[in-house]
């Protein structure tokens, strides 16, 4: 290796962690001045949550809430690679949980048949919803964003009606819960017990191996290339002969199957139905879990666990005499240094390969004169 090429990686190097190094440096910075603000000891609130927080019950939740905020930052992430802004992932994993409650509480197979075709049948309705999308935009130009806020709102309003007690749902006995048909045991994914602790959701399994195919995918295969390349320049992939419209539709109905997975942990290690106190919202955390992760599986996992543990230390901090909105607060103020931190570290990164380039080029024509000089004397 040249000492050029070495010291680029090295440089390379520190501009990676640095990035990171410095959104969680100016975030702790903000949110102790925001806390500071309230009157509050923001050392005394950070070493409460560090206190919580790393306790075994809260790692289980941390765990378990960080499964299902992975699989929405992936399903995010995705459309991202693609210069895709899929904001749709909030109305494609409530409505493919829906669709899966469903056909999950009417089947009497066994748990090895019936738990499959319960996440496939989730994964193809977040698939399909999204294929809307994605067609809108290859045929007749519609923006994404555009047509994904208008499925998530058509989302809601078909499980709204879907789920009243004249169609498929059901009152419990408090007539307070409208839901569907509860699972079967037998269709319950497997949780690992941590003893006092709780249930780790056997999910969480399915998760990582998503982490790893969309690793594998985008990064060692020629469609990910191919998807990568299209989210960079569109008319670059177009002259090496790949088909933009096709890659776009394709990376819709990606995001959205991945989508469909959002809702599983909940459906099947936790709610066993699909009932009106479902989560919501999770699409758009995804949105920022992926910022967060940069699109990247293991930032994208650190993004999930990091959310996971401030949803986790700061409902604590409430009953402490916090005020609640301090969540929020704290999660906008991260997702806002992470991007502002990395274009900031991308604008130095560039201007110095900038001026190793005009640098090598300047000694380049420097050799070149030299030897002119030589040859000409």
């Amino acid at each position: 290796m040249s000492r050029g090429t070495a010291r680029f990686d090295k440089e390379r190097l520190i501009l990676a962690v640095a990035a990171p190094l410095l959104a969680v440096v100016t975030a702790l910075v903000v949110t102790a001045l925001i806390i500071a603000a309230t009157g509050k000891d923001p050392f005394a609130a950070f070493s409460d949550m560090v206190t919580y927080g790393s306790a075994s019950d809260s790692q289980v939740y941390i765990l378990n809430k960080a499964t299902t905020y992975y699989l929405a930052g992936v399903a995010v992430a995705v459309g991202f690679r693609m210069n895709l802004f899929n904001i749709g992932v909030d109305g494609q994993y409530r409505l493919a949980a829906f669709v899966a409650a469903v056909l999950g509480g009417a089947l009497t197979l066994p748990g090895w048949l019936s738990i499959p075709l319960i996440i496939l049948a989730a994964m193809a309705t977040g698939a399909l919803w999204a294929a809307i999308a994605g067609i809108l935009k290859v045929t007749r130009g519609v923006s994404e964003v555009i047509a994904t806020i208008m499925l998530n709102a058509i989302a809601t309003a078909i499980i709204a009606y879907l789920l009243q007690p004249e169609q498929l749902g059901q009152l419990d006995n408090a007539g307070t819960l409208v839901s569907t048909k509860p699972l079967p045991t037998s269709s319950y994914f497997f949780t690992m017990d941590a003893g006092p602790a709780g249930q780790v959701w056997g999910f969480i399994v399915v998760a990582v191996l998503v982490g790893i195919a969309y690793w594998f995918v985008l990064g060692r295969t020629r469609f990910g290339f191919d998807l990568r390349t299209v989210g960079q320049s569109e008319s670059a992939a177009a002259a090496s002969g790949v088909s933009v419209k096709k890659m776009v539709a394709t990376s819709m109905i990606i995001s959205g199957a991945v989508a469909g997975l959002v809702g599983m942990p909940t459906l099947l290690n936790d709610s066993h139905q699909y009932d009106n106190s479902f989560p919501v919202g999770l699409g758009f955390t995804g949105i920022a879990i992926a910022l967060l992760g940069r699109n990247h599986p293991v930032g994208i996992a650190l993004g999930a666990l990091l959310w996971g543990f401030l949803e986790r230390t700061t409902n604590h901090l409430e009953f402490q005499g916090y005020d609640k909105e301090i969540l929020g607060v704290i999660q906008g103020v991260i997702v806002l240094c992470v991007v502002i931190a990395y274009e900031v570290v991308r604008r130095y990164g560039l201007k110095r390969q900038q001026q190793r380039v005009g640098a090598e080029l300047a000694a380049q024509a420097s050799a070149v004169r030299t030897e002119k000089q030589e040859v000409a004397g």
